[in-house]
């Protein structure tokens, strides 16, 4: 009975209680909003940036949910064709944020860049999220290990996203 109690009691104090928000007030924060085919950037309470972004051809290509970006890469290598980072060929750009969707390691699905900034705004991928190589440059530079991303069809806007998620008190 005692042992019940003090695991009771662990799980109410504990950091990692699963009724507690996901995402801390002021924590970078990304939302992809697969309706409007935007993303935006979120800390310090606020929304900071919108983006336009290309997501996947069909729906259910670009995974939903809430997800923890695992890796990111400077000229990311591009392993299906071979291609190395800094190729002009290689469709992911200059950026890599790689997150855990689907149980991966964050090495499958990820905002990038792209060679090809017409198709950013699109449904066009095969499932990553496309940002114009200077959009996300910039977010890679402020998003670090760690942060989450919610990724969700939606009319709802960033604000009340990020509200409810518990980005923004």
């Amino acid at each position: 009975m005692k042992l019940l109690l003090s695991i009771l009691l662990a799980m109410m104090v504990s950091p990692i209680h699963p009724d507690a928000p996901a995402v801390k007030p002021g924590d970078p924060f990304i939302i992809v909003n697969k309706a409007t085919n935007k993303l935006a950037f979120i800390k310090d309470n606020a929304v900071q940036e919108v983006l336009p972004a290309g997501t996947g051809r069909s729906q259910e290509l670009t995974p939903e949910g809430l997800f923890t970006v695992k890796v990111k890469a400077v000229n990311p290598y591009y392993r299906k064709k071979n291609i190395p980072g800094g190729d002009p060929k290689n469709p992911l750009g200059t950026r890599w944020i790689g997150f855990d969707a689907k149980n991966t390691d964050g090495r499958i699905y990820g905002v990038h860049g792209t060679n090809q900034p017409w198709t950013v705004g699109k449904y066009i991928s095969n499932g990553c999220i496309r940002l114009k190589n200077a959009d996300v440059e910039r977010l890679y530079n402020k998003v670090p290990i760690g942060t989450k991303i919610l990724v969700a069809k939606t009319n709802k806007d960033f604000y009340t996203l990020a509200k409810e998620q518990g980005a923004i008190k």
